[in-house]
């Protein structure tokens, strides 16, 4: 039994904050994070050797150790990635879906995503087996499957574009969310989208069906999209807003557009 004490905590405001017990918690693997302090001041190395020593595979720590410490700059993001690969060169997708997939650690499940991602050669069987982990509750999870899919989908981004279309249209706003999320032509941590940049256009197949999504998650990401392309296409940005402007007055569309709009407004 977790405490509830526990279980009802909020996130730490910084690493200061944080409570020693709930550490022991997230090494163990037995609570999610609350937020990105709690994500960082998680010891990866210590839960994933708690995680190995459950399955009777502790023969496989010193790999794992051995990876992580051969980075030039380790970080969460880099530690959750080479601990995800390691998976992938050590086991099959047997024992990730029968010990990681639905682990009650948010980071256990990255640690999942990343070996998932590696498990597809092409961009439409990589983008429907990354669906659960963008359709996760865990807001962590939700943003590492973007780590993990962002620079193969930019390598053949026609294809990913007409996949991730019919994503605008299911009913799960994680789903919808990551469609747009995904490609930002800029984003947060990730790699840029040079042909974004330059033809934006490319993205309306996504950003067109949610132009008035009822969900904020959804509408952030399109206001966000469209305020990157901002930074190199002010023009064009100005032009799709007052399309939308035009064609869909509804609350929700003006939400998107004051955020798409926000550059170009600062500057002038």
């Amino acid at each position: 039994m977790i405490p509830k004490h526990i279980l009802d905590r909020k996130g730490p405001r910084s690493l200061k904050d944080l409570n020693p017990e709930v550490i022991t918690y997230l090494n163990t693997g037995k609570v999610e994070t609350k937020n990105l302090m709690e994500w960082l001041a998680t010891d990866q190395l210590v839960l994933l050797e708690n995680i190995l020593k459950k399955v009777g595979k502790t023969d496989w720590f010193p790999s794992f150790e051995q990876a992580v410490y051969a980075q030039k700059k380790p970080t969460a993001n880099s530690n959750t990635k080479v601990i995800g690969e390691t998976f992938a060169q050590l086991t099959d997708t047997a024992f990730i879906k029968d010990h990681l997939y639905t682990h009650t650690s948010d980071i256990v499940r990255c640690w999942a995503c990343w070996f998932e991602s590696l498990q597809h050669n092409d961009i439409q069987s990589l983008i429907a087996a990354m669906k659960p982990y963008a359709s996760d509750p865990h807001f962590g999870v939700r943003e590492v499957v973007i780590f993990a899919s962002k620079e193969r989908m930019i390598k053949d981004l026609d294809n990913a574009i007409l996949c991730l279309t019919s994503w605008t249209i299911d009913p799960d706003e994680n789903i919808r969310r990551y469609a747009a999320e995904a490609l930002r032509p800029i984003g947060v941590w990730t790699k840029k989208i040079p042909e974004f940049q330059e033809n934006p256009e490319k993205g309306l197949p996504i950003l067109e069906p949610l132009k008035s999504d009822d969900a904020k998650y959804v509408r952030d990401s399109v206001g966000n999209w469209l305020n990157d392309a901002s930074k190199s296409q002010p023009e064009w940005v100005q032009s799709i807003c007052s399309k939308w402007e035009k064609e869909s007055p509804t609350k929700e569309t003006s939400y998107i557009l004051k955020k798409a709009l926000r550059t170009i407004v600062k500057s002038k």
